[in-house]
């Protein structure tokens, strides 16, 4: 049986003061000038930390900007369709995080007069709301001394104290320890700054890979100096794939007046697990496509896949010999395909196409490696 960490290696009164101070003092000069930074709305704090689960905040800043402007707030956001809600969410990822995100949104609207609330253990009853997002919430907003515990503040606390990281076995038990290391330390007086100071240490300075410890506000207390052990990733899995491009020419669209081109876009199933309900290309039944033919080539990662996707230019008249049936499709002008629930690969193909309006183009995720 694996031996479990304990919190034997506690720190003093005196060490925690001492490092609550440094800590504090490096995020004043330190912390990036971040838009949900400068908010102590619980509204906007929600949004920003649901949009920051498992997403860079590079990605990140041009969403919120966007979904705060289309929704500045609760109400407003409980009152839109899904369909929209989604389409601002396009590209980030992980979809169920704004399902429920407009799932609870409604649920405050409806039942606690459009105000979340104010304590961490209240917000974790609200769909979609775990602790890690509670804490945050609450200590930033309300000034409630609980610790935010991320896997930034995970690494922090673990390289801190010299624990390697656990697998499977004992990773329950040492989530508890840090958790409980962490609300020692928290620092009582400013608990919202203390905790994203040490969110901002672990994603700025103790990196996972070549961490910056001699320029680290806690290296005095760290025992471990570098990189600390961890369990190996998951391999990624590699996958082909081929989507159609059709493009239906303005002549083909009756109405001089509007005259646009059309795209043909297919909604994935409410059955499907994952990104129901959004709109992305047809699929071809064949993803090798012949160098005649072949639009772009785009890598696409989705969780632990690595896609590498080919697009091939399919004339209309093609569409059923060479697509698999699906589910509903659409002609969509592309002035308004911007506006839809594209996948975030979709909505990549697209912008990569020049088939997006220029206004919505930087909207495209462009964190995977992509080629044309």
């Amino acid at each position: 049986m694996a031996k479990e960490n304990t919190t034997e290696q506690t720190w003093t009164p005196a060490t925690m003061g001492r490092m609550r101070s440094q800590l504090l003092d490096w995020y004043e000069r330190n912390r990036r000038d971040l838009p949900w930074r400068r908010s102590r709305n619980p509204y906007a704090i929600w949004v920003s930390e649901i949009m920051l689960q498992q997403t860079r905040v590079a990605v990140v800043i041009e969403r919120y900007l966007a979904f705060i402007a289309r929704f500045p707030t609760l109400i407003s956001l409980a009152l839109a369709p899904e369909q929209e809600v989604l389409a601002l969410w396009s590209g980030l990822g992980y979809y169920r995080r704004a399902r429920m995100l407009h799932k609870a949104a409604q649920f405050v609207s409806s039942n606690l007069g459009g105000n979340l609330p104010a304590t961490a253990a209240e917000l974790r009853a609200l769909p979609g709301i775990g602790s890690y997002t509670a804490a945050a919430i609450a200590s930033i907003a309300h000034g409630e001394r609980v610790a935010v515990v991320d896997g930034n503040v995970e690494r922090v606390i673990c390289r801190l104290v010299g624990w390697p990281a656990t697998g499977r076995t004992g990773a329950a038990a040492q989530r508890r320890n840090i958790e409980m290391l962490a609300n020692q330390l928290i620092d009582p007086r400013r608990p919202g700054d203390f905790n994203q100071a040490m969110m901002e240490l672990g994603a700025t300075l103790c990196l996972p890979r070549n961490p910056q410890c001699l320029v680290c506000p806690l290296r005095g207390e760290c025992k471990t100096q570098g990189e600390h052990k961890t369990v190996p990733r998951p391999r990624m899995q590699s996958r082909e794939v081929g989507y159609a491009l059709v493009v239906r020419p303005e002549a083909a669209v009756r109405d001089t007046e509007t005259d646009k081109r059309q795209v043909l876009l297919e909604q994935r199933s409410a059955s499907q697990t994952v990104m129901p309900g959004l709109w992305e290309l047809p699929s071809l039944q064949n993803p090798a496509v012949p160098p005649q033919d072949l639009r772009m080539t785009v890598r696409h990662a989705i969780m632990q896949v690595n896609y590498y996707v080919r697009i091939r230019a399919v004339p209309v008249e093609a569409v059923d010999e060479l697509t698999v049936a699906g589910g509903e499709r659409r002609w969509v002008p592309l002035g308004k395909a911007a506006d839809m629930a594209l996948t975030g690969l979709a909505r990549k193909v697209l912008t990569r196409a020049h088939l997006l309006p220029p206004a919505q183009s930087s909207m495209a995720e462009v964190t995977e490696e992509d080629t044309e």
